[in-house]
């Protein structure tokens, strides 16, 4: 395992160990991502576990260690319910889910020995599990992820809610269209091929102040909420007709970084 020196901790957040000869293939079918490359050797993919209507409940980074055994890293928060509906999909699979003690490390710069590049976006450094816990976080998280647009279990991505392709999951490699089947693949899959995106997640400058989740306003109407601030600017979940009115989240104005929806017609669709 990885020196808890070379990095910092990163708080609330579970680890799990999946073993048995289903293990691997058991989540492939339920996920968003295809987890096959982690047959190969070491590897960390990220992916979302949806509704059957194509909703977000959950998104955690699947691992393959040095060691041969498969980890799930996930935030805290969500652990409780996704253990739960994972052992409902289980039924005769050979594949047992334990608790571990594993900490979970992260940093920026060159990765130590025994970590794994963060596979949503080369600004987020790398991921490590130790058995004891790593340096206090003093890097600003929130500034890189909202730079570049990154969200947050919890925060942006919000359980029974949040559709994942709204929250730039196919350009933080968080979901692939030729894995086959999954849980919420047909709805996500015709998001992807027959809808154009009316509604996402965007980079915004904020003048003022507002709390995690309110409402932004555009004449009086209802175009969406703000998230994460760092530094004047913020996340947002916005209507992207309405984004180019004057926005209003509480006593704090917002205005778009790019015109909303830009990224996404630029994306190929095949």
């Amino acid at each position: 395992m990885i020196d808890p020196l070379l990095g910092e901790a990163a708080p609330d957040r579970t680890v799990w160990t999946l073993t048995g000869k289903d293990a691997l293939g058991f989540l492939q079918g339920l996920v968003s991502n295809d987890l096959r490359p982690l047959e190969q050797g070491p590897g960390l993919i990220w992916a979302a576990l949806l509704t059957p209507q194509g909703k977000y409940l959950a998104d955690f980074f699947v691992a393959r260690l040095g060691d041969g055994l498969l980890h799930l890293d996930i935030a805290t928060p969500l652990a409780a319910d996704t253990l739960r509906r994972l052992t409902l999909y289980r039924l005769r699979a050979d594949v047992q889910i334990a608790p571990t003690s594993l900490h979970v490390l992260r940093g920026l710069g060159p990765a130590p020995t025994g970590a794994l590049p963060d596979p949503r976006h080369p600004a987020l450094g790398w991921r490590a599990f130790s058995a004891t816990p790593g340096q206090a976080p003093r890097i600003d998280w929130d500034a890189i992820r909202v730079e570049h647009e990154i969200p947050e279990s919890g925060v942006e991505l919000i359980p029974d809610d949040s559709y994942i392709l709204e929250h730039g999951f196919e350009r933080l490699h968080g979901v692939d269209f030729r894995k086959g089947c999954y849980v919420g693949q047909e709805v996500t899959a015709r998001m992807k091929h027959k809808t154009e995106l009316r509604k996402g997640l965007v980079r915004v400058k904020v003048e003022g102040t507002a709390p995690v989740g309110t409402e932004i306003l555009a004449a009086g109407k209802p175009a969406g909420r703000l998230f994460t601030q760092s530094s004047g600017r913020g996340l947002a979940y916005l209507r992207f007709d309405r984004a180019e009115a004057e926005l209003r989240a509480g006593q704090a104005q917002v205005r778009p970084d790019q015109a909303p929806g830009a990224e996404r017609k630029s994306l190929p669709k095949g």
